[in-house]
C-alpha cells in the first residue's frame, strides 16, 4: 500500500465513522427523552456530518475521479463503506446511545488531538476545529455514563448492560492495521499505541466513576468496518440515507 492509497482510506475512514453516527443520531429526532436532549443530540450529529463533510472533500480532491463529497457519502455501498462498526449499532436505549457516544468519543478526541500535530496541513486544520468541537460530545457522553452508572439500581444496570453489549466493536478503535501504521510513520495519523493508551485509560477512569466494569482487554472483538466488512445494520442506515440520492441522482433544487 502506498502511502497515497493509505491517506485516501483513511480519509474515508474518518469520514464515514463520522457520517454514520451522525446519521445514527438523526434517527433520534422527535424520539429522544426530553426536548434538551434532543436539541443535544441533534448538535452533535450536526458537527459529525460537518466533519464528515471536511474529510470527504479531502478524500475527493485526492481520489480526482469526478465524484464530490456528496458522492462519496451518497453513491457507495456497504461494502464501501470504511466506518467503525461501533458507529452503526441500533440506538436501543438511552444507555446504549450514550455508551456507544462515550466509546466513540473518547477515540474521537485523542485521535483528532493527535491529528492537529499532523505533517498534512489540512488535516491538522481540519483536526483542529473539530477537536473543539469532539471535546464537548466527550464532556457530555462521559457525564451521561456517570449519571446512569452512579444512579439509580435500574439506570446502573441498564448502563453496565449496554457496556458490555458494546465492549466487543471497541477492539476496533484502537487496533491498528497497515493504513493506520502507514499514516503514523509518515507523521500523518497519531500514534496507534498512544492513541489506545489514552483510550484505555480514559475509559477506564470515566468507568470507574461511574462505579461500572470494563470488559476484558483480551476480550473476543468484532473487526472489519475499517475493510468494509459491516454488521446488517449498515444497509438499512444506507437505504434510508442514501435513498433521495439513488432515486433522483444529480437532482438540483430549483
Amino acid at each position: 500500500m502506498t502511502q497515497a492509497e493509505a491517506l485516501q482510506e483513511y480519509l474515508l475512514r474518518l469520514a464515514d465513522s463520522d457520517m454514520i453516527l451522525g446519521q445514527r443520531l438523526c434517527e433520534l429526532c422527535g424520539k429522544a427523552p426530553a426536548v434538551e436532549e434532543e436539541m443535544a443530540l441533534m448538535n452533535v450529529a450536526l458537527d459529525l456530518v460537518g466533519q464528515a463533510r471536511n474529510w470527504y472533500e479531502y478524500a475527493a480532491d485526492l481520489i480526482d475521479d469526478g465524484r464530490d463529497a456528496d458522492k462519496l457519502a451518497f453513491r457507495r455501498d456497504a461494502h464501501n463503506y470504511r466506518n467503525l462498526l461501533l458507529t452503526e449499532q441500533p440506538n436501543e436505549d438511552y444507555a446504549v446511545t450514550m455508551g456507544r457516544q462515550f466509546f466513540f468519543d473518547v477515540w474521537h478526541y485523542f485521535t483528532l488531538k493527535g491529528l492537529t500535530a499532523s505533517s498534512d496541513e489540512r488535516i491538522a486544520g481540519i483536526a483542529a476545529k473539530a477537536l473543539k468541537e469532539a471535546t464537548y460530545h466527550l464532556r457530555r457522553s462521559s457525564e451521561w455514563v456517570k449519571r446512569l452508572g452512579d444512579g439509580t439500581e435500574e439506570s446502573h444496570q441498564r448502563m453496565q448492560d449496554a457496556v458490555d453489549i458494546l465492549w466487543r466493536f471497541t477492539g476496533e478503535l484502537i487496533t491498528p492495521d497497515d493504513t493506520d501504521r502507514v499514516m503514523a510513520e509518515a507523521g500523518i495519523g497519531p500514534d496507534p499505541d498512544q492513541l489506545a493508551k489514552d483510550w484505555r485509560g480514559m475509559v477506564n477512569e470515566v468507568l470507574t466513576q461511574a462505579t461500572l466494569t470494563p470488559g476484558a482487554e483480551d476480550a473476543w472483538m468484532y473487526m472489519g468496518g475499517k475493510h468494509g466488512e459491516h454488521t446488517e445494520h449498515l444497509g438499512f442506515i444506507l437505504a434510508e440515507m442514501q435513498f433521495l440520492q439513488r432515486a433522483y441522482p444529480d437532482a438540483t433544487t430549483w
